[in-house]
């Protein structure tokens, strides 16, 4: 599909000023004034009125569902591929969490395999909570060298009652073979740590790079922003050159968490003097949030919401006045380079035409393109996933 966005003020995330964008082939193809008028199949965006940003990357979501904590009842459902795209997300990794055993590898691969087919791009984590992990082919190292969705291993559990309370040297040996098998094949090969509330916090973490050659770019904390001193702790670990991931699903307020909105948490972060560039956000899509009474006893179950992703962005802007190519940071470039997800995170010539356009003054969601293909348009959808279609061609027969 040829498609020209004309005359739209664009954020690479950094400021492009007024400009054009020319799609070609699934990629873009030009950056700048031009006049292209005449080509066929051309499609034309008039870009008054809305800025342009690289397509969201979410980074942690439960692609196949999570939970199971309450028992079999508690399992939280797929993501279905309309709620990508309405949160404006272009780029998922997918993940396993508590349960590795009902939810596994094989249909994890499948389910982001099934993504793709639909219309955005995806990859993996392999593993779950519990350390030894599982595998597909025996050895973290192995994924990683032979199949190309798997990118890092995650999310393992630490500091958490429900993790498998892993040794110090379980954890070094872990992230060691990911760091190899990532050299191999070219991939991040790093280890997405999910944080609970235990009194360890970051411990774990900041033991295996004080004892180790382990450089800091191999661990990715997430759920940083679950309790006011698990974020002081993640400040300090970012400045000292970690970095950290904040979760933009939250349980409700009556549920008593102490979980800080991402967005305050991210101004709260900045304002401390953590640099932007060591910062990502991702959604925990579809994962579960359990709510536990005084006693430690299951109380209940959320799930969360890749479009907690997007809300949390325009928070960030509207409610705490970040400048918009810093608050594009954590969604868009940061994950791309950390992840290292080549062609994303970025409005340039050559990058993968991954793209939303916004309303400037509401920041509402206009236009999601993937791969150079329109997903949503004027704020409607115009891609559906398969089984989504399925759905809406029976409501219509009836």
């Amino acid at each position: 599909m040829l498609i020209h966005i004309r005359n739209i003020e664009a954020y690479a995330p950094d400021p492009q000023g007024h400009t054009d964008i020319l799609v070609a082939g699934g990629r873009i193809a030009h950056l700048g004034s031009l006049s292209p008028e005449g080509l066929p199949g051309l499609k034309v965006i008039d870009g008054r009125g809305l800025l342009a940003f690289p397509g969201f990357i979410d980074g942690h979501v439960h692609i196949l569902g999570g939970g199971g904590e309450g028992g079999y009842a508690s399992r939280t459902p797929e993501l279905m591929f309309s709620e990508a795209v309405v949160a404006g997300v272009t780029s998922i990794v997918g993940c396993l969490g508590t349960d590795g055993i009902t939810r596994n590898l094989a249909s994890l691969i499948a389910k982001a395999r099934g993504l793709e087919e639909e219309g955005i791009s995806t990859w993996i984590f392999t593993g779950s909570y519990g350390v030894p992990i599982l595998t597909a082919t025996g050895s973290v190292e192995s994924d990683l060298l032979l199949i190309d969705k798997i990118l890092g291993v995650g999310e393992v559990a630490v500091s958490d009652h429900r993790s498998s309370q892993p040794t110090h040297e379980e954890l070094c040996r872990l992230v060691a073979e990911s760091r190899r098998g990532g050299m191999l094949s070219g991939k991040a090969g790093l280890v997405n740590f999910h944080l609970g509330d235990g009194a360890k916090g970051l411990a774990p973490l900041r033991r295996i790079l004080e004892e180790t050659e382990i450089p800091a770019s191999q661990l990715l904390p997430t759920h940083l922003n679950r309790n006011p001193l698990l974020l002081s702790e993640g400040a300090a670990y970012a400045r000292a050159g970690g970095l950290i991931d904040l979760t933009t699903s939250a349980p409700p307020p009556e549920a008593g968490s102490r979980q800080i909105p991402a967005s305050r948490a991210l101004k709260m972060l900045l304002d401390e003097g953590v640099p932007a560039d060591r910062i990502t956000m991702t959604s925990d899509g579809q994962g579960s949030l359990p709510e536990y009474d005084s006693s430690g006893r299951y109380a209940g179950m959320g799930v969360g919401k890749v479009r907690s992703l997007f809300d949390a962005f325009r928070e960030a802007v509207r409610g705490e006045g970040i400048p918009l190519p810093t608050a594009l940071l954590p969604f868009t470039s940061n994950p791309a380079r950390i992840l290292k997800l080549r062609g994303k995170g970025r409005i340039q010539a050559g990058q993968d035409a991954d793209l939303i356009l916004v309303d400037r003054a509401s920041l509402e969601l206009h236009t999601v393109i993937a791969k150079g293909c329109i997903l949503m348009s004027d704020g409607n959808l115009k891609a559906r996933g398969t089984f989504e279609r399925a759905s809406m061609t029976r409501e219509l027969e009836a």
